[in-house]
């Protein structure tokens, strides 16, 4: 009876240490998902290097995971490591603000956020693609921007032209592009938080 109750005991004891240490790892997770949110900024910096495929593609994989109106998955996201098709979104994003310099910053990769328009929430979800996007890049230390005008560019012939060279068919509506490298200069730091930004009803 004594052996069965220590048996008891001890299975006991680990469950609980289990227990505790799910815990504990589950709050040190959410603690790192938080200060990945609260630390990641644009970066408009980029070494002259292609970060690896397995980082673009995890990414990527972020990117799949954001949450869209009904489940419907309105996105595309379009990898863009080709030097010479990167070179030619730049033109034309740089085309649409009447500038001849790299709206990229010289970052090595572009994804290209589109969303279906015939999905009422589209908007919304391709704007959630590209916040999961640029999160991921920063949790796995690359730098990332939200570069506007994708909208112009794919709305234009040329856009229009590259997206069926690419077999994408549809209306499909540009978001943004989420430029991706390695940052080549200083961490930015995040401007201090507006004192209204948040209205407690109830609280």
């Amino acid at each position: 009876m004594k052996k069965i109750l220590l048996l008891l005991s001890t299975v006991m004891l680990a469950l609980a240490s289990s227990c505790t240490n799910d815990k504990t790892a589950t709050d040190m997770n959410e603690n790192q998902t938080l200060e990945v949110l609260k630390t990641r900024r644009a970066v408009r910096t980029y070494e002259d290097r292609m970060p690896d495929k397995e980082l673009i593609e995890k990414v990527l994989e972020a990117g799949t995971y954001a949450p869209t109106g009904m489940g419907a998955q309105s996105p595309v996201i379009v990898a863009v490591t080709d030097p010479q098709v990167r070179d030619r979104l730049s033109e034309l994003n740089a085309k649409v603000m009447g500038s001849k310099s790299d709206p990229f910053y010289g970052a090595p990769v572009v994804l290209v956020v589109l969303a279906d328009r015939t999905v009422p929430t589209y908007l919304y979800d391709g704007s959630l693609v590209m916040g999961n996007l640029m999160n991921a890049a920063h949790a796995l230390g690359l730098g990332s921007c939200w570069i506007h005008r994708a909208k112009e560019v794919f709305d234009s012939q040329e856009g229009k032209a590259l997206l069926k060279e690419w077999g994408i068919e549809g209306d499909y509506e540009g978001i943004g592009n989420c430029i991706l490298g390695y940052n080549s200069g200083e961490d930015p730091q995040p401007k201090p938080r507006k004192a209204n930004y948040i209205y407690r009803v109830g609280m």
